[in-house]
């Protein structure tokens, strides 16, 4: 497969020849990084207005935590959390993502207007897959092996790249049976999503294989565990191997890198992007 170019996302095109930085926007009370909003509309406001101001192409939002360990909550919860702050950030003119698993909420937050759904579960609930393709939002398809709640248990795999490669080509099949057209799928190798550190660090070697697959790549990694077990440094002092393994992550032909700290990645691809030319 010839590689996308530019990404369809309802109403916008996204081009690639400059990477793209997504905003992260939690609103939940437990995100991992501590940086959670609880469903709070004003304050994720502010922190998206922000995000803008510092450079963001994209902002992503996500009502159930994904953490290891993490517990579900309820359709009608996540709705709540998502939708009144989906309905804020939308006049701020940036594609906005929803980061969900439910159906229910992929469609209800595609027909308000977002411009993505992004699913570590890679539309596998029944419904996934129509709730996306009757719509016209991007969707970024993640492997994870397991489920939060118990994926860093004890992960393994034959072989991390192969699996996940196939995987995610399978899940993108799927998408293009059921009408999607390819311009509108995103990849994600699911850092840290029932991954060991060795795990970790052999699908981020191999993600010129993954960008050579014809899809934009995400990669998120910003203030995970991994980053920690290579520096040794708690959730809050993460933010310069973020930003390392953002530019890294480019380097190595990620399309999308979704991060906590959008300045100072923003400056950091801005001299990459300037010196490098």
């Amino acid at each position: 497969m010839t590689k996308t170019p530019t990404l369809q996302c309802a109403g916008f095109r996204l081009s690639f020849d400059q990477p793209k930085v997504m905003a992260i926007i939690n609103l939940t009370p437990d995100s991992f990084s501590g940086d959670g909003h609880g469903g709070g509309a004003d304050a994720a406001l502010r922190h998206a207005e922000q995000a803008l101001a510092d450079g963001a192409d994209m902002l992503d939002i996500g009502g159930e935590s994904s953490r290891p360990g993490a517990q579900p909550v309820s359709e009608a919860e996540e709705l709540d959390r998502v939708m009144p702050v989906l309905e804020r950030l939308l006049p701020l003119g940036l594609p906005v993502s929803v980061d969900t698993v439910k159906p229910a909420v992929m469609r209800e937050a595609a027909g308000a207007g977002a411009a993505m759904i992004n699913d570590i579960n890679a539309l596998q609930a029944e419904g996934a897959l129509e709730a996306v393709t009757t719509s016209s939002a991007a969707v970024c398809l993640m492997h994870m092996q397991g489920e939060p709640r118990s994926m860093q248990q004890a992960p393994h795999y034959a072989d991390v790249v192969s699996d996940v490669e196939q995987h995610l080509l399978g899940r993108a099949r799927a998408l293009l049976d059921a009408g999607c057209a390819p311009e509108r799928i995103v990849l994600d190798p699911g850092f840290g999503f029932g991954k060991t550190l060795e795990h970790n660090a052999l699908l981020f070697r191999a993600l010129p294989r993954f960008a050579a697959l014809g899809y934009p790549v995400l990669v998120g990694v910003s203030r995970k565990t991994m980053l920690g077990q290579i520096t040794g440094r708690p959730v809050q002092e993460r933010q310069t191997s973020s930003v390392a393994a953002a530019l890294m992550a480019v380097q190595q032909g990620a399309a999308i890198v979704r991060v906590h700290d959008v300045a100072p990645t923003v400056d950091a691809l801005r001299v990459w992007a300037a010196l490098r030319s």
